[in-house]
This record gives structure tokens, C-alpha cells and sequence, in this order.
């Protein structure tokens, strides 16, 4: 498939440190007459860590759907950046242009080393022909170096995906978005059946990924959160209940009796 520059890329803009780059206003969806997002606004800045925690059914799955094209709203808007309608892309379109989601199973090419990983998910012209005679750059080699050391798989540059632990995979799935150059990576339960090892390493991944990126990360483990969490959002059914530091989310009354049943 030939990857071609979005018209839309021009309209994300310049985006520093604070800069607003993702905006949902009024955003409801519903299934069969219940409401998974309920009037939902949420504004994600540009180099920002944002945790996102809530109950099950409190629309943390349907938030991600509807930033990344793969639900539609019944009413709202999502603009990415300046003034980029994500409504009115489809998914595809919506990953070129710098959202990247990375779902809790990791999905990597089991049969290939962990170098080959990234150089498939490398951001390029992906025409058979093209792929199957091109040489990798030396930009492109110290692009996938240095990804391996972000990931902290540089020790793995010839393993295969499939001798990895599960910890290691996810983090090669990071890695794998990252060669797409997203601005926003949204993540789901990154430390679910990790080893407190990889739950730190992926901690410090995702603290490092947040001075260059926003990072959205949905997880129900609160320890990692408290670990890692600079703002934390608490959705109830389908809505906003609590956002602020997690000291500021420990101490409200609504989320003590809502989500953490006190």
C-alpha cells in the first residue's frame, strides 16, 4: 500500500509543550439505548503522560474507539490538533496522521527478530516491490537503534518475537507504533500479566515517551498508576467524575464512594 502525506497533516500544526492536542466535546455513544459515552469532554495536551482510570463499563474502551475511527459518536467533536475533524477520517487515516493505539494483547510477527519488527512497522512506502529490493537507510537503521534502546530490547537486535517474554513483547508493540511517528499513542492495561521487573521498566518507557509524545494510558492497576501518574482522569459511566493529580483523586469524595466503593 502506497503511504501518502494527509491532507489533514498540515492542519495538526506546530505543537509545543501545553499546547492542546487532542479535544473531545459533548462526544455520546450508545449501543441499544445505553449510553457508553455520556456527553464526554476531555482535553489531552501535547507532551502530557494523562491516566485514565474508571470501573468496568465506565467507557474507557469506547473513548479510545471513537479518538481512533473505530466508533462513531452519535453526537460531539474530536478535533486533533489545530483543527484536524477526527469525525471525518477513517481509521486508517486517522493512524497517518499521528495517533497510534497499542491494545493490551500484543500483536508482533512472532517469526521475525525483533529489528525485522520494526522495520516492518516503519513508517514508509509499503508498495511489495518497493519494500521487497529497498535497503534501509542509515537514518532509518539509527531510528530502529535507537527505538530498541527506548524499548530496552537493543540486547535483542536478532532475537525472535517469539522467545520474548510477554513484557518484552509489549514493549516491542511500543516500539512498533513508535515507528509510525505518532504525536498521540493511546495505551491500554500496558503491565497486565507483567513480572513488578517489567511493570517498572514499562513505567519508565512510558514516562520517557511522554517528553516527546502524548500518552494516554488506561489501566486498572493502581499501583502503576500512582507510579507513573501526573493527571489523572476517572470516567463514570461514560462521563468525566474526578480529573486532577492522583493525591487530588484519592482525596474526592465522589471517586471514594464511586469507584473505589467507600
Amino acid at each position: 500500500m502506497l503511504v501518502l502525506k494527509h491532507e489533514n497533516e498540515e492542519n495538526i500544526g506546530e505543537l509545543k509543550r501545553g499546547d492542546r492536542i487532542l479535544y473531545l466535546d459533548d462526544v455520546t455513544v450508545s449501543f441499544d439505548g445505553f449510553k457508553a459515552l455520556n456527553s464526554l469532554s476531555l482535553t489531552i495536551e501535547y507532551e502530557e503522560l494523562r491516566c485514565i482510570i474508571g470501573a468496568n463499563g465506565a467507557g474507557k474502551s469506547t473513548m479510545m474507539d471513537v479518538i481512533t475511527g473505530k466508533t462513531k459518536p452519535d453526537k460531539g467533536d474530536i478535533v486533533f490538533g489545530q483543527a484536524v475533524n477526527l469525525l471525518e477520517m477513517d481509521e486508517p487515516s486517522i493512524a497517518q496522521i499521528g495517533i497510534g493505539r497499542k491494545f493490551q494483547k500484543p500483536t508482533v510477527f512472532e517469526g521475525h527478530s525483533v529489528f525485522e519488527n520494526l522495520e516492518l512497522a516503519m513508517k514508509d512506502d509499503k508498495r511489495f516491490f518497493k519494500t521487497l529490493f529497498s535497503k534501509l537507510s542509515s537514518e532509518q537503521k539509527d531510528k530502529i537503534e535507537e527505538t530498541m534502546e527506548l524499548i530496552g530490547l537493543k540486547n535483542h537486535y536478532n532475537d525472535k518475537a517469539s522467545i520474548l517474554s510477554h513484557g518484552q513483547k509489549q514493549w516491542l508493540e511500543i516500539g512498533m507504533l513508535l515507528m509510525q511517528d505518532p504525536k498521540l499513542l493511546l495505551v491500554d492495561e500496558p503491565v497486565a500479566g507483567m513480572t513488578p521487573g517489567e511493570v517498572e521498566k514499562t513505567g519508565q518507557i512510558l514516562t520517557q515517551l511522554s517528553k516527546n509524545h502524548s500518552v494516554v494510558v488506561v489501566e486498572h492497576d493502581m499501583e502503576f498508576i500512582r507510579s507513573i501518574a501526573k493527571k489523572v482522569t476517572v470516567l463514570h459511566e461514560g462521563s468525566v467524575l474526578a480529573e486532577g493529580s492522583m493525591q487530588d483523586i484519592q482525596e474526592n469524595e465522589k471517586v471514594r464512594k464511586v469507584y473505589l466503593g467507600e
